[in-house]
């Protein structure tokens, strides 16, 4: 049961099975990614973002890279900040606060109690990002999505891809629609793209990490990459 602030190092591909806790709880990767998991689908957590947990909602969660996990709690009492797992900016200060809170063990209820205040403010400005990967749950679909996770560069159109889990591309595409929000195009492009980030966290170089994901260049990837995670993939790596 987590009582106050933590902080844990993941090795690569270190799991914290599932779970829930019965309060909200911020999670922050001060260095490294995570994946988290819940019913809903997969959030890709990078270091310069943090993802909102409300109470009560059973998640899993998995490094890619040695990552170090750093979390505040709030009590249920606490206005929540947003009422779904989302995935936020961690500005400088909050970045700061979070580390104080999870560091320094000699704080005053006070000085604790003020910086708490001080991040839920932050987090009620916060950007919110759309890094998750929804799951479906048809079970054609759980296939398709599960040949394209395999295999992330897979270049075979929807139509080739309903053939072999036995669906029409027509069918195909409205259930991409009804159970993950995205299209098919959207909903690969994410997928793509939380696999660069686990490659690039790996080491592996830039323009090798194009090709094994499927984009049609290296321009092409730089751009989609800076779109969604709000910088480039050279600067994400020095960093």
């Amino acid at each position: 049961m987590l009582t106050g602030p933590t902080i844990r190092p993941l090795g690569h591909r270190e799991r914290i099975e599932w779970h829930d806790h019965a309060v909200h709880q911020l999670v922050h990767p001060l260095r490294g990614v995570l994946q988290v998991h819940t019913g809903r689908g997969v959030w890709i957590v990078p270091p310069n973002r943090a993802v909102w947990l409300p109470a009560e909602v059973p998640h899993a969660h998995q490094a890619n890279g040695p990552t170090e996990m750093r979390s505040l709690i709030f009590g249920v009492t606490t206005a929540a900040v947003l009422t779904e797992p989302t995935v936020l900016v961690v500005g400088p200060l909050l970045r700061e606060v979070i580390r104080t809170l999870s560091e320094d063990r000699d704080l005053t209820a006070g000085h604790r109690h003020h910086l708490e205040q001080v991040a839920l403010h932050q987090l009620r400005r916060a950007e919110a990002l759309p890094l998750m990967l929804p799951a479906p749950s048809d079970p054609r679909l759980v296939a398709l999505c599960d040949l394209l996770a395999a295999d992330p560069a897979d270049q075979r159109s929807l139509h080739e891809l309903g053939r072999q889990v036995g669906a029409a591309e027509r069918t195909l595409s409205r259930l991409f629609r009804a159970e993950t929000g995205f299209t098919f195009p959207q909903w690969r492009a994410q997928l793509r793209l939380h696999h660069a980030l686990s490659l690039l966290t790996a080491g592996r170089p830039v323009t090798r990490v194009a090709v094994d994901c499927g984009f049609r260049s290296p321009s092409a990837f730089i751009e989609a990459f800076r779109a969604l995670f709000g910088t480039t993939p050279g600067r994400y790596l020095h960093s």
